[in-house]
């Protein structure tokens, strides 16, 4: 890593300020794990090609011909164009890699090695560089020449299947879910073996080999210790819970629509106590969750009968005094509105010189002595920091960015 004071920005000391990170990814779940990286200090160059510029910058909503998606998840990155699949390119990118401690590329399997940039040419050039690699199905396996994208990985991970009612088709997720979780596994991997080279003084870096379904199907462990341990395969229970009874989602008198989850014996009592059925306790259907669970459908219009009696502030005021797990279904409308965001800095306003204002996600985690921050957002021009990354930092010359940019590398 890099000296901490030469690498801070105006001050800004955040956990990971002096390391340099090399985002050749394109699309979700490689650049959510770069810019996690960003918002707390890293540098990271995000690398796109001359004149096209990444995917992303086409995602809706575009607003004044600048892309909303784009503004946020490249915020904190300076933009290099550059083809690393030229000669020239890939030289000046085994350049930046000398003095940079990380590369989060997405690509298919042997891509990188087609265009001859395989880990082994990355490690010549600095042999503590780490590779943070995300594909649809991994490096290795039967599948791992397969074109991945977030939506098939949610089918394979088995997400998909449990999402919907059990007399509809399954339901895939509404946003680029898996991207982000893949993102974060990806972000994790990079902090991770950052640290194994600080703590051991490890003189070679190494790869972090991730597949989009993986960090799903990393949180299906009650799903997989069903079917391992009984052969049950879990189905799809639409709005009501099938491990936890009573739980899911319940329409009060005013129209307003609640999730509710009772997961422990504790929260059971509490509700059946605050609804005034304290016979529940003793009844052999109810006394516990497995026997709740087995007439989930019972319990449900039970729970859905003292709902339909209330609104929803009353039924909030109820359970949220009483320990019951209560929240209302938020739009985003709901959200932007709600003071509890707000006072979290979960949604912050930042300036844009463009649009001049625009709202993003804040920042997650929330550190006492190292904050991260959102230093500005995501560059409007492809290549807006060649001269600063190219002459600045590489030394080239002011002449040889005008024939680069002539031969299309940069």
């Amino acid at each position: 890593m890099h000296d901490r004071a030469a690498a801070s920005c105006n001050g800004f000391q955040g956990p990971l300020v002096g390391v340099r990170v090399i985002d050749l990814a394109t699309m979700f779940a490689g650049p959510f794990a770069a810019s996690l990286l960003a918002d707390f200090g890293a540098d990271v160059i995000h690398v796109e090609l001359p004149r096209v510029g990444d995917a992303n910058r086409g995602m809706p909503p575009i607003v004044n011909g600048v892309p909303g998606t784009w503004s946020i998840l490249a915020r904190n990155k300076r933009s290099l164009s550059l083809d690393i699949r030229t000669p020239k390119g890939k030289e000046i990118l085994l350049k930046l890699v000398e003095g940079s401690d990380l590369v989060i590329e997405n690509f298919r399997p042997g891509t990188l090695e087609g265009w001859g940039l395989g880990y082994d040419t990355l490690k010549r050039a600095n042999p503590r560089i780490i590779l943070v690699r995300i594909s649809g199905y991994g490096q290795t396996g039967p599948y791992a020449h397969k074109a991945g994208f977030g939506t098939p990985a949610a089918a394979f991970s088995g997400i998909t299947y449990l999402q919907g009612y059990p007399d509809r088709p399954p339901v895939s997720p509404p946003l680029a879910l898996i991207d982000y979780i893949t993102g974060t596994y990806g972000a994790l991997a990079a902090v991770m073996a950052l640290y194994h080279l600080k703590v051991h003084h490890c003189q070679e870096g190494q790869v972090a080999d991730i597949a989009l379904f993986e960090g799903a199907f990393r949180m299906l462990e009650p799903v997989v210790a069903e079917y391992g341990l009984t052969g049950k395969i879990k189905e799809r229970g639409g709005h009501i819970g099938q491990g936890a009874a009573p739980s899911g989602t319940f329409r009060c008198k005013d129209g307003r629509w609640v999730v509710m989850v009772t997961s422990t014996q504790n929260t059971f009592v509490r509700l059946a106590e605050v609804m005034g059925r304290c016979d529940l306790l003793s009844d052999p259907r109810f006394d516990t969750n497995p026997h709740r669970a087995e007439h989930r459908e019972e319990i449900y219009e039970i729970v859905q009968q003292w709902f339909s009696q209330h609104t929803a502030d009353e039924a909030f005021k109820i359970l949220d005094t009483n320990g019951v797990p209560c929240c209302p279904i938020y739009s985003i409308a709901d959200i932007f509105r709600d003071p509890h965001y707000r006072a979290r800095e979960d949604l912050v306003e930042v300036d844009h010189p463009v649009l001049g204002k625009i709202t993003m996600p804040g920042l997650v985690p929330k550190f006492s002595a190292t904050p991260g921050a959102i230093r500005f957002p995501g560059p409007t021009k492809i290549g807006e920091h060649n001269h600063e990354i190219l002459v600045g930092e590489l030394g080239l010359e002011p002449k040889e960015l005008e024939t680069l940019q002539a031969e299309g590398v940069i």
